[in-house]
Order: C-alpha cells, then sequence, then structure tokens
C-alpha cells in the first residue's frame, strides 16, 4: 500500500494547508485501496447533461457484488455507532459494499491493504478477465505523451523497462484519474493546465470507549448521507498504522495505545471546485463553505460518539483520497467523454461535472459501461 499510496508526488500530495490527497497508482487504481463501498450514481444529476446512467447501472449490479454486509460481518464497533445514531434519530443503515461476503472474514482489517482472501472486488477483476479474452496489459510503464496526428488522437508515447515506446490505436482512451488525466493532456499540448478539482475532504472524529476490543474490521459498513447539506458520515475502523498516524498528527499521543477500544466516524464533505494541478504538485485549500460543512459534519459525529459513551473525544486534520472534475463533462468533455481531439476520450473520476462528495466507484463503472457501449456502437 506504501507503494501505490504514499509516494510524495506519485500517490500523496501535500497541499499548502499541510492537508493531504492520496491516490492509488497501480493496476485497478484507487479501488485497490478504497473501502469497497458502492454507492449508486445521482442520476438525475447525470441527466441534467444529456447522460442516462439507468442501463448501465442495471447491468454493473448483475456483475459485481453490491449489497450491505450480513449482521455476522458487522463489526463492534461499527454496530456500537450504528445503535448510537440511531438512538439520535439518524438515518443511519447499512451500506452496500462491493464484497463478496461469502469470502470475507470476521475480525479482518485488511480491506484497503489487499484482501488476502478475494473478497473484496477490485478492478483487477476486470484486469484479469480481460487479459484471459486476449487484452494485453503493459504494466509498469509510464504515459508521457498523446500521439495526434491531423487533429486526431492515434496512440500513447510511455517509458517502460527504461525504454521510450509509442503504441498505436484508432481509439485513445485515458483512466488516469482525476490527477494523471489532466497532467497528460497538458503535458500533450491538448489543455489549459491547472485545472480546478474537487477532492471531497474527510476528517476522522474518534473517541474511547469501555467494554470494546476491537480495531479489525470492515470500514464503512453503515452511515448516513446528508445529501442537500452535502456530508457523509460512516463508520471508519482503521488499522493499528494509521490509527496512531492520525493521533500523532494531532499531537494526541496520550491515545496511541487507546486503537482497540477506539470509535472512529468519518466525516465526508462535497467541497467546491477549485485549486489547481501543476505538473508535479497538486494544491487545493478548503473554501469557507467547505469548513462550515466539516465543522456541521464534525458536530454529528461528536454526538454520535459522545451517545456511544466515548470519551476524550479528537479529530483529525483533513485530508482528501477522490480528486475529481477536472476534466468535466460539457467543459473538457462531451456527454460521451470524447474530448476535443477526435477519438481521445477519458474515463475516469475527472469527468465528473460537478462537485461530488461521494464513493465515486461505483459511478465510474457505470460511466465505463456507457462509454463501452457507445464505442461499439460507433464500430459497427
Amino acid at each position: 500500500m506504501a507503494a501505490i499510496a504514499a509516494v510524495p508526488g506519485k500517490g500523496a500530495f501535500f497541499n499548502q494547508d499541510a492537508s493531504l490527497l492520496v491516490q492509488g497508482i497501480t493496476a485497478g487504481g484507487s479501488s485497490a485501496i478504497n473501502f469497497a463501498t458502492a454507492m449508486a450514481p445521482p442520476l438525475p444529476l447525470f441527466a441534467a447533461y444529456g447522460i442516462d446512467l439507468q442501463p448501465a447501472l442495471d447491468a454493473v449490479r448483475l456483475e459485481l457484488p453490491m449489497a450491505p454486509l450480513p449482521d455476522a460481518l458487522i463489526g463492534p464497533m461499527a454496530h456500537r455507532i450504528m445503535q448510537s445514531a440511531r438512538t439520535l434519530g439518524h438515518d443511519w443503515q447499512k451500506l452496500d459494499k462491493m464484497i463478496y461476503a461469502d469470502k470475507c472474514r470476521t475480525g479482518c482489517w485488511r480491506c484497503i491493504y489487499g484482501c488476502p482472501f478475494g473478497a473484496k472486488w477490485t478492478a483487477r477483476n476486470f484486469l484479469d478477465e480481460s487479459i484471459e479474452n486476449g487484452a494485453e496489459l503493459l504494466d509498469d510503464a509510464k504515459a508521457h505523451r498523446i500521439l495526434v496526428k491531423d487533429g486526431c488522437a492515434i496512440g500513447i508515447e510511455f517509458t517502460r523497462h527504461n525504454l521510450r515506446q509509442q503504441v498505436f490505436s484508432g481509439i485513445v482512451v485515458l483512466a488516469g484519474g482525476g490527477i494523471g488525466s489532466p497532467r497528460l493532456l497538458h503535458a500533450s499540448g491538448l489543455s489549459r493546465g491547472g485545472e480546478r478539482h474537487f477532492s471531497d475532504p474527510v476528517i476522522a472524529v474518534m473517541g474511547s470507549v469501555d467494554g470494546i476490543e476491537g480495531g479489525a474490521e470492515v470500514p464503512m459498513a453503515a452511515g448516513m448521507h446528508l445529501d442537500t447539506e452535502g456530508i457523509m458520515l460512516a463508520d471508519m475502523t482503521l488499522p493499528q498504522a494509521m490509527y496512531q498516524a492520525f493521533t500523532a498528527q494531532v499531537g494526541r499521543f496520550d491515545r496511541l495505545r487507546a486503537h482497540r477500544r477506539t470509535l472512529t466516524v468519518m466525516v465526508k464533505i462535497r467541497d467546491q471546485l477549485g485549486g489547481r494541478i501543476g505538473p508535479r504538485w497538486v494544491n487545493k485549500s478548503l473554501q469557507p463553505c467547505d469548513k462550515q460543512k466539516l465543522k456541521r459534519g464534525v458536530e454529528l459525529a461528536r454526538e454520535i460518539l459522545v451517545n456511544a459513551g466515548a470519551k476524550h473525544v479528537f479529530k483529525s486534520w483533513h485530508f482528501a483520497a477522490h480528486p475529481g472534475g477536472s476534466v468535466r463533462i460539457d467543459d473538457g468533455v462531451d456527454r460521451n467523454l470524447q474530448t476535443p481531439t477526435a477519438n481521445l476520450f477519458v474515463c475516469d473520476a475527472s469527468v465528473i461535472p460537478e462537485a461530488w462528495g461521494l464513493p465515486p466507484t461505483l459511478t465510474l463503472l457505470c460511466l465505463g459501461k456507457r462509454l463501452a457501449t457507445h464505442l461499439m456502437a460507433a464500430r459497427a
């Protein structure tokens, strides 16, 4: 995981306000390290841009595991947070997880480190299937620029095994993520550069309770989404190393040894578009309305934790892990995800047209399914 999401300038970036932005740079992208939460795309949002994602959503649901965890896989920490939230009147419900429940184990904490049991679905599953059907995967390759001739994309120039190479194709689809795709477009002279984006800032609110010995369970088993406020809350049991990093970050060294009895509530917000993406840096600070949303979310999380019996409640510094909106629909691409350059498409979080605040995996799968249908129809 450290190689995938912790290398500065590659998988990890520090904004000017010292907040951390992480992304997964590996085969399968950030799905390799996410919490496997499947939230359906906001269909009305995309419909406003002339995009109907319902057929793609129906198709993806038939292909992938997508259901709440059975009660036996809900850990004691998530269960206690759920009980507390519900007694306070919150609509705290189980979340759909992209997990094969029959392969999942109780007391396991490895979701974001790479599931050793094959229980968590990631985009690598699709890669394996594609390779079985004849696709060729060039791993350990770094793309440098898009090759363009007479206004049409014809291929990619990249480095692999220290050799500069080129590959040619009638169709080029960028899927480098909210940071990688705009960078590649800019490096190819196909965009203005420095694009605004969203990042979905997160704060972890933590508090210790008596009578529990946990710390090893599936995170984001349940939560609530306040759509009109742009706030999402969920349980977020962290691996010990990540928990201790959060406590040290904010100087709560007195809580370093309290991991197994600390409840954590994640507060995620829908932040405004802003910031800039450079060739080797990323910068996006919180805007006043973002700070108000986080303040409101932290207040709700504190209330839930205190009601659950938590003491020594504190919060982490904000961080983010969903960069996107940097090559937006109706701005950088059209409704079929094609750029102004013929035969060049983008299909990743960068095309999401508005500020977000949701786990994006299922939406990106739907966009990919829809793009594939479009490309197949164009070839017919």
